[in-house]
């Protein structure tokens, strides 16, 4: 009995396996509980950032019929309630200045404040 046979070094591979799968997991470290806010932290900001990207944009052309072709001139955030963007409109643009509001709540996100040129466009 020199030699294995072909299922005895299945078996052995499909064994090996396992001991290193137990092994890589048994090695991986939890996360504190500070990781995991801050973690949830990067990824709300990172939602409300892709969120208010697509909804301001898109609200500030609707009320003023031109659309937004500038960079955001400012931001404003307490890094887990709300985001809002500041712009500053281009030459041809019918509107100086706009502010939006994102913020969220138990429900999601939500524009809760536009302002176009000082007027009070959205206040929720």
């Amino acid at each position: 009995m020199d030699e294995l046979s072909g299922s005895q070094k299945l078996m052995i591979a499909v064994g090996l396996v396992f001991a290193i799968g137990f092994f890589m997991v048994g090695s991986n470290k939890e996360q504190t509980d500070d990781e995991r806010k801050t973690a949830a932290m990067v990824r709300d900001r990172a939602n409300m950032n892709r969120i208010a990207g697509l909804k301001c944009p898109q609200l500030v052309e609707k009320h003023t019929g031109s659309q937004i072709t500038s960079l955001v001139s400012n931001t404003k955030t307490d890094n887990s309630s709300y985001l809002t963007y500041e712009y500053k409109g281009d030459k041809g643009d019918n509107f100086k200045t706009a502010s939006c509001t994102l913020s969220g709540s138990d429900t999601g996100f939500h524009i809760t404040n536009l302002v176009i040129d000082d007027k009070v466009i959205i206040d929720k």
